[in-house]
């Protein structure tokens, strides 16, 4: 028997792994590298999910695809405003009137285990669940996008909205090393995923993994198959983290936890980097990198209103830098830092 694991992917503030999953069996949610969110046999694998138990601490209940569809809407005294951990393309942006209307950016994530941790993205001190935190996080990048959010623990397609829509995946699918993608039994919000990343029906914005490995690789005889399965798909990217952001004086390395791109061409083409300043927001991993490059898609394509999510992805991925890293190699930072003025530069897109 083997066993396929749904682990986010970020770092506590004190450099521990948080590892979170829940099992398919009775056991209850648990921490550890390698708790089971399903079991199967082999040679196929099943990532079928089950709910949450802790119903009074859900923001979902029930089967329900989008847990919170209404848009967050802007604070113009606390969410509006740039942040110390941002870019400072973002201001620019900003203030050249993008801020991500028009586009809907869902959060795949946790909204109902009891598991909180603390950070401050700018706003004071919170203790938040992981997908409260990316959902913040993205919503304080394009303030005027529409957020949803989409518990991870149930099992139901991820549901797209009129007009360009951005995923942001802030978690891995694992499982013992060595099976094809091919052999993995997905469940609806999987297979609905990867399927929109096929055909870019959406922006797909994948945390690339906090065990130092490349993206696909192996970590404890474990392997992140929805990194697998995106690879060489037209409108995914995945994000590594930079310990912070990067200038053409002050240049960023990758962090010492982030997952890299690897000597898989197919990777080192949909990989981008930015900055994850924990030192200032409590906040590491690659986990809060995603929600940057979803803030970023969406704040794009609040310009490009005709463009696919396709485009959106290459404008991202084709204007990134290099000269703002630490000795750039595509085989480390694949395309390079995500760079939002450059991404916003022409008048049109292809």
């Amino acid at each position: 028997m083997s066993r396929l694991t749904r682990l986010e992917v970020h770092i506590r503030p004190s450099w521990f792994l948080f590892d979170w999953s829940k099992s398919m069996s009775a056991n209850h949610w648990k921490f550890g590298l390698a708790a089971a969110l399903a079991i199967f046999s082999a040679p196929i694998a099943s990532a079928q999910e089950a709910l949450d138990a802790d119903q009074t601490a859900a923001l979902c209940h029930g089967a329900g695809s989008i847990c919170v569809s209404a848009t967050i809407p802007a604070t113009p005294t606390a969410q509006a405003v740039v942040q110390s951990w941002m870019s400072p393309e973002v201001g620019a942006a900003w203030a050249a009137g993008y801020k991500g209307s028009g586009v809907t950016i869902t959060i795949v994530d946790d909204f109902s285990s009891t598991s909180r941790f603390s950070g401050n993205f700018g706003l004071g001190t919170q203790n938040q669940r992981h997908g409260e935190w990316t959902r913040l996080e993205a919503s304080m990048v394009a303030p005027l996008a529409a957020i949803r959010s989409k518990d991870f623990s149930t099992g139901s397609s991820v549901a797209l909205a009129a007009g360009l829509n951005v995923l942001n995946l802030s978690y891995g699918m694992y499982a013992r090393a060595g099976y094809s993608t091919s052999q993995i039994g997905w469940a609806p919000e999987e297979a609905s995923i990867i399927s929109y990343a096929t055909k870019g029906s959406a922006v797909v914005s994948k945390a690339a993994g906090n065990d130092a490995v490349a993206v696909g690789g192996i970590k404890n005889g474990q392997q992140d198959y929805l990194n697998l399965a995106l690879v060489g798909k037209a409108s995914a990217i995945f994000v590594g983290a930079l310990s912070t952001n990067g200038t053409t004086t002050s240049k960023a390395q990758l962090a010492s936890y982030s997952n890299y791109a690897g000597s898989n061409p197919l990777v080192q083409s949909h990989f981008l980097v930015v900055g994850v300043t924990g030192s200032k927001t409590g906040l590491y991993g690659t986990s809060f990198a995603a929600p940057i490059i979803s803030g970023y898609a969406a704040i794009v394509g609040s310009k490009f209103t005709t463009a696919t999510p396709t485009q959106i992805t290459n404008q991202l991925l084709n204007t990134a830098r290099t000269d703002t890293l630490l000795n750039y190699n595509a085989s480390v930072y694949g395309k390079g830092e995500a760079s939002l003025s450059r991404a916003l530069a022409p008048a049109s897109i292809r």
